[in-house]
């Protein structure tokens, strides 16, 4: 078991006013799956989505990530949790536009203060990974938005992290290229990367293996699929 939460809830006060986000929330997710987290604005999935990435804390109950309480966790141990262990993807790729493809794939590790010349290698091996290796010099500005999405991938598994966290991650492609996104979580989940999608498009959902829906903050159903689209082509072959 990679997570488990147990009666999670978040509470948000505005003003005088609570706002109950989670309601008792129980989820279990074991290793090496590839999830859907859906639900209309207000479920409680972006809440969710910023506790297993441990960028918030739920008001009570437990988030357990590989046998470890989060909920028990400081400041600082939740920062090495987020950039050892947790891979981001967001829908607006959150690339530096002024550095490279390279250097993008690079941040995490320049700031763990890794030594240049493993950086470096790690860095490229990412970006072959997703089929890249020859935009590596590439600016932002000079790559379409599958291409930027890519970046974000590679630098999101750089660190080979337990999970790989996509909030709608083809939110700005259009619809051949976010095929092309998803075919490549699929390479990458038969490689045995546990990986969770947050999206709000059925289309997108279908390429996980299970689908978990969320209403008033908690889990109205969750649903294994033995569905499996057509078999997953080279990343490099794929061009976006």
């Amino acid at each position: 078991m990679i997570i488990r939460t147990t009666n999670l809830r978040k509470i948000y006060r505005v003003g005088v006013e609570r706002i109950h986000a989670l309601r008792g929330l129980n989820l279990e997710i074991e290793r090496n799956e590839f999830v859907a987290i859906m639900g209309a604005s207000g479920s409680g999935k972006s809440t969710l989505m910023n506790i297993i990435g441990c960028l918030d804390q739920p008001t009570d109950g437990h988030y357990i990530l590989n046998d470890r309480d989060t909920s028990r966790m400081s400041g600082k141990e939740l920062a090495q949790v987020r950039n050892r262990e947790i891979g981001f993807v967001f829908q607006s790729f959150e690339l530096l536009p002024r550095m490279s493809a390279l250097r993008n794939v690079e941040l995490p590790l320049i700031y763990a203060r890794g030594a240049w010349g493993s950086r470096r290698r790690k860095a490229k091996a990412a970006l072959d990974r997703v089929g890249l290796s020859d935009r590596m010099t590439h600016r932002p500005n000079q790559l379409s938005g599958g291409q930027k999405q890519r970046v974000a991938i590679a630098r999101a598994i750089l660190n080979n992290p337990a999970i790989l966290l996509a909030d709608e991650p083809t939110g700005n492609l259009d619809t051949a290229t976010s095929r092309d996104i998803m075919t490549l979580f699929q390479q990458l989940h038969a490689e045995g990367q546990t990986i969770i999608v947050v999206t709000h498009e059925d289309d997108i959902a279908k390429y996980c293996h299970r689908v978990i829906r969320l209403s008033d903050g908690m889990v109205s159903s969750d649903v294994r699929t033995e569905h499996h689209l057509a078999k997953p082509q080279a990343a490099a072959a794929l061009p976006c």
